[in-house]
């Protein structure tokens, strides 16, 4: 049974990938149709970021009160019903209406998740699942562009993935006793639970969580800047043709979705932090290839080691929280750790936009080496203030 119900978070992983970069793919078909400028989409994505944080931060008191499956089945229904919206949207302001319960339910869920997976399963799990959302966000495009390829327009494509959400929410809610049966088994390993969810306040307390904050923030500022800017720094600052420039930014998500899928193996012989700072090392490496002028092979190689860097960062800091914090606080912490995570997203690759626009898109490796040399700073002082194993 517990291999069934891992069976479902597994899906559930790949489903929670699939409207991430949907909106992306679609927005070039979306913006003409609907005669809006194609900055709009900003808009659309800054709406979804920020019902992300929100639901992120409340994601401790739903659970109490739903429990971790009730949260998932309740956002991913939420994720699927404004999917279902958007494909019905006419209007750009309708898509703005959607894009509140998009955000809402998809922060819920990602915090819902993770707790789960970090309190009842090994650390392998957690690389592997998020290894799932890749092939998720890797899927949701090809979606997307076999509906525009076959003229059914892009209202089809989100239409698709609102009926295989719709199917999973039915597939979590038969699931439910699975959830209860495993939480109750292992109850004995964790420490009882507060009986209140904690307040902010309360969280800023509890000593690491500071540090952690930063570090998931930026993590995530550095993926994101990596994968909104790496195309146009090779274009602009190499010289790189358009067309190969984007095939080697690809190379950037390869190495993240391949990189978990081994790191899962990996972590069979390494803990948490260890994890961690391989990452860190890798990512370094990366950034100094890019760097050098060495040409267009050294740039491929770069990127594909930021990438590699990239996935054990993100799965080992959640995984490694219960026991740094407490199974008692892991939730609310998360929750936090979440909200951190999308705050960085929305806000660096933006800020390097305006100071490449006054310097030059050169800074881009500076830019990277700087966010990382923070994160490991914040990490190995996390790691000296915690009680998570070094």
């Amino acid at each position: 049974m517990i291999h069934l119900l891992l069976a479902v978070i597994y899906v559930s992983f790949i489903s929670l990938g699939l409207p991430d970069s949907l909106l992306g793919a679609a927005w070039p078909s979306i913006y003409q149709g609907l005669r809006v400028p194609v900055s709009y989409s900003g808009v659309i994505f800054c709406i979804i970021s920020m019902g992300t944080v929100i639901s992120s931060l409340q994601s401790d008191r739903l659970t109490r009160k739903f429990g971790a499956g009730g949260v998932t089945a309740i956002s991913v229904a939420m994720t699927a019903a404004a999917l279902f919206g958007f494909s019905a949207s006419n209007s750009f302001w309708a898509l703005c209406l959607w894009a509140i319960p998009y955000g809402l339910g998809a922060g819920s869920v990602d915090t819902a998740l993770n707790n789960y997976v970090a309190l009842h399963f090994a650390s392998r799990h957690m690389s592997w699942l998020h290894c799932m959302w890749g092939i998720g966000a890797s899927v949701g495009p090809y979606i997307m562009g076999a509906a525009l390829t076959r003229g059914a327009g892009w209202q089809m494509g989100y239409r698709i993935i609102s009926g295989m959400q719709v199917v999973l929410t039915i597939m979590i809610v038969l699931s439910l006793p699975l959830w209860k049966a495993k939480t109750t088994a292992d109850a004995g390993e964790q420490e009882a639970a507060p009986a209140k969810a904690l307040t902010l306040k309360q969280i800023f307390r509890i000593p690491g969580v500071k540090e952690v904050l930063v570090t998931f923030f930026c993590y995530c500022s550095l993926e994101q800047t990596t994968s909104l800017w790496a195309s146009s720094y090779l274009v602009l600052n190499r010289g790189i043709s358009p067309e190969t420039a984007a095939s080697f930014a690809s190379l950037f998500f390869l190495g993240i979705t391949a990189g978990r899928a081994l790191c899962g193996f990996l972590t069979l012989k390494l803990n948490d932090a260890q994890m961690v700072r391989m990452g860190l090392g890798l990512i370094a490496m990366g950034v100094v290839l890019l760097l050098l002028p060495l040409g267009e092979t050294a740039a491929l190689a770069g990127l594909l080691l930021v990438g590699f860097g990239c996935a054990p960062i993100y799965p080992s800091l959640i995984h490694a929280t219960p026991g740094r914090f407490g199974a008692e606080n892991s939730q609310a912490i998360i929750g936090v750790q979440m909200a951190s995570a999308y705050i960085g997203n929305c806000l660096m690759p933006p800020l390097f936009g305006a100071a490449a626009n006054h310097t030059t898109i050169a800074i881009f490796p500076y830019y990277l080496l700087v966010i990382l040399i923070l994160m490991g700073a914040m990490h190995e002082t996390l790691q000296k203030g915690t009680k998570a194993g070094h």
